[in-house]
């Protein structure tokens, strides 16, 4: 169930106190992922739905695509004395069965492609993930990455760039994908 934000606590708070409290930094490697997925979410007009945290892929799109989100940045929401390193995670996993409440025994990608989303900002000064032109966006078959990398995983933005692959921004995004898949 999507909800308001206005819902209140019985002491009178409310759930955007708890969403402000819990997830304003935007630049954490674990809301940057939920964000990147919004984002994409919201560049392909699927935003309507909750995200839905245990799915065995981040998003579908028109025509059943299945998307895989993964997310990476130069700067961290902790002092940093140098760059981050961009790397993604690519790892194969166990579906998990909500019948059954077990994980599979198989580990693969389960999803068509793959979005790559990288916050590209390198200024502090600068820095606002809100501001969707400091975002880049790759896409890559997952069959690519199967064939290419096998049971890998991470890669590198360079070793990513080295695959069949589409780079796009924000308001191109919509485009690349549906593109992408022809």
């Amino acid at each position: 169930m999507k909800r308001t934000g206005e819902e209140l606590f019985s002491n009178g708070h409310s759930l955007t106190d708890f969403w402000r409290w819990a997830h304003s930094d935007i630049l954490s490697n674990a809301e940057r992922g939920h964000l990147a997925e919004f984002i994409v979410a919201m560049a392909l007009g699927i935003d309507e739905d909750c995200r839905k945290e245990w799915d065995a892929y981040d998003l579908l799109f028109k025509d059943n695509i299945r998307i895989e989100i993964k997310s990476s940045a130069y700067l961290q929401s902790w002092e940093q004395t140098s760059l981050s390193k961009i790397v993604f995670d690519i790892k194969p996993t166990r579906l998990w069965d909500e019948k059954s409440h077990k994980y599979s025994d198989s580990r693969i990608r389960r999803s068509d492609i793959y979005i790559f989303c990288l916050f590209k900002c390198t200024d502090v000064e600068k820095a606002n993930p809100l501001d969707l032109a400091q975002w880049d966006f790759y896409i890559v078959r997952t069959s690519e990455i199967n064939k290419k990398l096998s049971n890998q995983k991470t890669i590198s933005l360079n070793s990513l760039k080295r695959l069949e692959h589409k780079k796009a921004d924000f308001t191109e995004l919509k485009k690349a994908v549906e593109n992408f898949q022809k």
